[in-house]
């Protein structure tokens, strides 16, 4: 534990923290899979690279930094991106400019990254460098495992080879290329509450599996990998945004394959049919977003012959959030690495439960804590933390008339009072048969102390009990 003194200023200061907090959010957004450049080719990825900042701290630390160097030059955010083995050389990363959006977020994409044929490995992670303009650095920041392949598969899928199928509940990016040229290419996006076709930025949806029989209203998801001939609903990750149930149909030759239901690939070409219409399918007009009635196939009852705005290219995406918060702290070290925590796991009950923090970016300067109670915390390894869950007790005297659940955030302090919260909680939860009605508590007799004190030992015996905010 911190020294008793140390422990109260920081309780103070994350007390002040929890009533207003100033987090800076790093938000970094990418495919799944790269296809590797040959030779001289280079094949940018795509979708590229986005970071998003975002939170009040933002703001906050520039202007801690502008009043403490007396000038402009720190107001701004900048960085690098590049393959996580390209080495430390900026020359080899891309430079990355943020810009201010209307939603007072910073964006900033890496249009020109890519992976040569020279580089054998199968999977890499990205690397993020942040600086503020005046030299101070923020921290370094990874990406997700990135899997390389060669080119999109054409053969049909086994889903006995999952690495490269799409399944229901993944987030996916789709883009259109007209005649093939990079630089017509266009995004599917939300802005402004409504579909757009983006020519700088992505969206990710949530591409899920739905009943065929289903109406609008009613739309129940399903499990499963996702097979052309399906009913999905694409939804945006960011805004919520719904289009209408879409019929997926694999595109060949600029048809629309209607007797397909083979899984569908990474990088695989499709077009989405609007359920119930005649021969509608979501496309592109410059930046609009439309309709369009593909035209019947005479010969051929399985085709229908599409137009280049609704042949689109899908690929799965991931996402990698961090957040701290340096407002009560003044802190010139880096901020990374920025512990994630992936899940909890509780053992034991009363004085001894024990909770084990599992995630990555673990290390030894870190603690547990329950709101603003610090709990003794033993490093275990980068991925794994083990802490004593304090007693309800040290959240005030007013323990001893719980009766209602008490929630508090869970969050990970460094030492130097570098604050990284978290979307978990913890729950105190009195068992409902040990604890008296509301007769009992308005008639307390004069034994109650007797009384409290044994209610509060089969609590703190069985009040243990967590739950994940999603």
């Amino acid at each position: 534990r911190s020294n008793p003194y140390q422990a109260s200023l920081l309780r103070d200061s994350v007390r002040r923290y929890l009533q207003l907090p100033a987090d800076q959010t790093v938000l970094i957004l990418h495919a799944k899979v790269a296809q590797k450049s040959y030779g001289n080719e280079k094949r940018f990825f795509c979708p590229p690279p986005c970071v998003y900042l975002s939170g009040p701290g933002w703001k906050l630390k520039q202007e801690q930094i502008k009043a403490r160097d007396r000038g402009e030059a720190g107001f701004r955010v900048c960085g690098y991106m590049g393959l996580d083995s390209m080495g430390g050389s900026l020359m080899e990363t891309q430079k990355l400019s943020f810009e201010e959006q209307p939603d007072a977020k910073g964006f900033s994409c890496a249009k020109a990254l890519y992976i040569s044929d020279t580089d054998k490995r199968k999977h890499f992670r990205l690397v993020l460098k942040l600086f503020f303009s005046n030299g101070q650095e923020i921290g370094t920041f990874h990406s997700k495992l990135i899997k390389v392949i060669s080119k999109p598969s054409q053969k049909k899928q086994s889903l006995k080879n999952t690495d490269l199928c799409i399944s229901s509940g993944s987030k996916v990016s789709l883009f259109n290329r007209l005649r093939s040229q990079t630089v017509s290419t266009r995004y599917l996006s939300v802005e402004g509450g409504a579909f757009i076709a983006s020519a700088r930025q992505w969206a990710a949806f949530t591409l899920h599996l739905a009943d065929e029989r289903c109406t609008r209203s009613e739309f129940p998801l399903r499990e499963g990998y996702i097979r052309y001939g399906s009913v999905v609903r694409l939804v945006c990750t960011a805004t919520g945004v719904t289009l209408p149930p879409l019929i997926i149909r694999k595109v060949m030759k600029q048809y629309a394959m209607l007797d397909v239901d083979e899984p569908i690939s990474q990088l695989h070409k499709c077009a989405f049919q609007f359920q119930g219409s005649d021969r509608m399918y979501l496309c592109l007009s410059t930046e609009k977003v439309i309709q369009f009635q593909a035209s019947p196939c005479p010969r051929e009852a399985n085709r229908e012959l599409l137009n280049d705005g609704s042949c689109w290219t899908i690929i799965s995406t991931e996402t990698v959030e961090y957040t701290f918060s340096e407002s009560l702290a003044c802190i010139r070290e880096p901020v990374s690495p920025v512990p994630l925590i992936a899940a909890l796991q509780l053992t034991g009950g009363g004085d001894v439960a024990m909770l084990e923090v599992q995630g990555e970016y673990f290390h030894a300067h870190l603690k547990v804590w329950f709101g603003d109670v610090e709990a003794e915390t033993m490093y275990r390894s980068p991925k794994s933390l083990v802490c004593v869950v304090p007693d309800v007790s040290a959240f005030g005297s007013d323990w001893r008339w719980l009766r209602y659940p008490i929630t508090v955030p869970l969050l990970l302090i460094r030492d130097d009072g570098l604050i990284y919260s978290s979307s978990f909680t913890f729950t105190y939860t009195p068992e409902q048969s040990c604890i008296p009605g509301q007769q009992v508590l308005s008639d307390v007799p004069q034994d109650s102390d007797k009384l409290l004190d044994s209610i509060h030992q089969e609590f703190t015996r069985t009040n243990f009990h967590l739950f994940m905010q999603t």
